[in-house]
């Protein structure tokens, strides 16, 4: 667990829990009516309780997967999950998703949730690469990966359509050693 103040707010970032279930459907059901760069948009994910809370229960069984959120007010307003690969050749590598609510863009919450992923990572030792996926033109999010260390590895073109436009994406990668 790690707390922040963000402004006159104490911020916790915590691993989530089954109890976070409800609040973590109705989180994702904003967000996803915030920005076009997340990989769903408004009204995509119909997931239930018990579908997020089997979600949920597959990332704590797992010790090359975290999913922590952070927490304002008693309120989640971001979350940050990792999955490592499901095989031995590819337990030590994984890909991670970020994401914060609008207002509170700017403020270092998504920055303070891949430090923790980072952190994590290098404790345990178990995973050797993070990898992530985002739209190259996400020049906010390009440019803090890069001030954490993650490296453009290559583009995967037409990944993304939004109201029949496509877009690219950029993987980047960070080893941890």
């Amino acid at each position: 667990m790690k707390e922040l103040m963000i402004g006159d707010k104490k911020v916790i970032i915590r691993p989530i829990t089954a109890d976070d279930a409800a609040a973590m459907i109705d989180y994702m059901n904003v967000i996803g009516g915030e920005s076009d760069f997340l990989t769903f948009g408004p009204g995509e994910l119909n997931i239930t309780l018990e579908v997020e809370r089997n979600i949920i229960k597959g990332f704590l069984e797992k010790n090359n997967a975290l999913f922590i959120v952070a927490v304002a007010d008693g309120k989640i307003i971001g979350a940050l999950s990792f999955s490592g690969g499901g095989r031995k050749r590819l337990a030590h590598t994984g890909e991670f998703g970020v994401s914060v609510l609008k207002e509170y863009w700017g403020k270092g919450i998504g920055q303070e949730l891949i430090k923790y992923l980072i952190d994590w990572a290098k404790e345990t030792k178990i995973i050797r690469k993070i990898n992530l996926r985002t739209r190259s033109d996400n020049e906010r999010a390009v440019r803090l990966y890069k001030k954490l260390g993650f490296e453009e590895e290559g583009l995967i073109r037409r990944d993304f359509m939004i109201d029949g436009k496509f877009y690219d994406s950029l993987m980047m990668g960070m080893l941890i050693d």
